[in-house]
């Protein structure tokens, strides 16, 4: 029979139809159901997605997704994370395995249309680099004619290698393993020539070398790669909150308002923008079918763009804002307006 969506307090609950039979039939009720938000992350890149010596998992992807938790359960422990190589990834989305995929992948039109992806946002602006070994004197990527390169199968990273070398009028001989992880120590164990990846995780698997030292960073990007959440076609409620969720983050750093400061300016704050966001004035959360104060629960227990971004990437990575920062600081980060 035709189900209902029932809204109590604010919080979509579970479908139901009229027989009372409960019903998961969007991400949202699934997730309300089961009581946890199911993100499907990197195995290991640091700064992004990566678990701890104890098993704890953090990073920018890791706390997009305790965001998006946070919004739609109001509390960003309830997360449960699945790791994924990138050949992985879109199955593991597509078969229902994992609610939502905060794992550093690029938006490109063919995943946008045919491999079924609904991007919501860019939470990290990126391009793809090449590492070689210092020994090697090779100084720019033209200079890489003939190399071979560790790579992994299934990524925006495979085709943007084959369209410059043809651009360039270069050869050379891939190497593809499926793991990251076992790409790079492919290459530093001197099997390869040349690592590439987005830049972001040349830095963070520069880290994991035993002489990093020995290993430089190209000055070439080749290629642009927005890195951001996807979630399956079809279920625009779930698309929405996790765009909301990222634009949040940042319309909370353009407004000065962080994890520390949020209650005292929720409490006292007379500008309407706030107010709606914070959800002293209502509607906004009911727009997205939750709770109002779901941005203010997003920024009180993960904090700003900034905040995760500083705590993580910066801090780990020793990666400035450059291209991410704020569009009023120069950079490509532009929060839509909360309204």
């Amino acid at each position: 029979m035709k189900s209902l969506k029932l809204i109590l307090g604010g919080v979509i609950a579970a479908t139901t139809t009229m027989s009372g039979v409960a019903m998961a039939d969007t991400t949202v009720d699934s997730i309300m159901e089961k009581g946890y938000l199911q993100c499907g992350v990197n195995t290991a890149l640091t700064g992004f997605s990566a678990p701890t010596s104890e098993g704890k998992w953090e990073g920018l992807d890791v706390e997009l997704c305790q965001a998006i938790a946070a919004a739609i359960l109001g509390d960003k422990s309830k997360t449960k994370y699945t790791p994924l190589t990138a050949a992985q990834r879109f199955t593991a989305l597509q078969s229902k395995e994992v609610d939502v995929l905060t794992r550093n992948t690029t938006w490109t039109l063919t995943r946008d249309t045919k491999v079924g992806l609904n991007f919501a946002g860019v939470n990290f602006y990126d391009g793809q680099g090449f590492m070689v070994a210092k020994a090697s004197g090779i100084t720019r990527a033209n200079e890489l004619d003939g190399a071979t390169v560790c790579i992994e199968p299934g990524t925006t990273t495979e085709l943007n290698l084959a369209d410059y070398f043809r651009s360039k009028g270069m050869a050379f001989e891939p190497v593809v393993i499926e793991s990251a992880t076992e790409a790079v120590q492919t290459f530093f164990s001197g099997r390869c020539d040349v690592y590439t990846t987005d830049a972001s995780g040349l830095a963070s698997y520069l880290q994991t070398a035993t002489n990093p030292d020995d290993y430089m960073v190209l000055p070439d990007i080749i290629s642009k790669e927005p890195l951001g959440p996807a979630v399956r076609h079809g279920d625009e409620q779930f698309a929405d909150i996790v765009r909301w969720t990222h634009i949040a983050m940042l319309e909370a750093e353009e407004k000065g308002i962080t994890s520390a400061n949020v209650d005292s300016i929720k409490k006292n704050s007379k500008d309407p923008s706030v107010q709606r966001m914070l959800g002293t004035t209502a509607g906004m959360g009911e727009a997205l079918g939750i709770s109002d104060d779901w941005a203010y629960n997003i920024i009180k227990q993960v904090g700003n763009y900034s905040e995760s971004y500083d705590r993580n990437v910066k801090a780990k990575l020793g990666l400035e804002r450059g291209i991410n920062a704020l569009w009023t600081n120069g950079g490509l980060m532009y929060p839509a307006p909360i309204r």
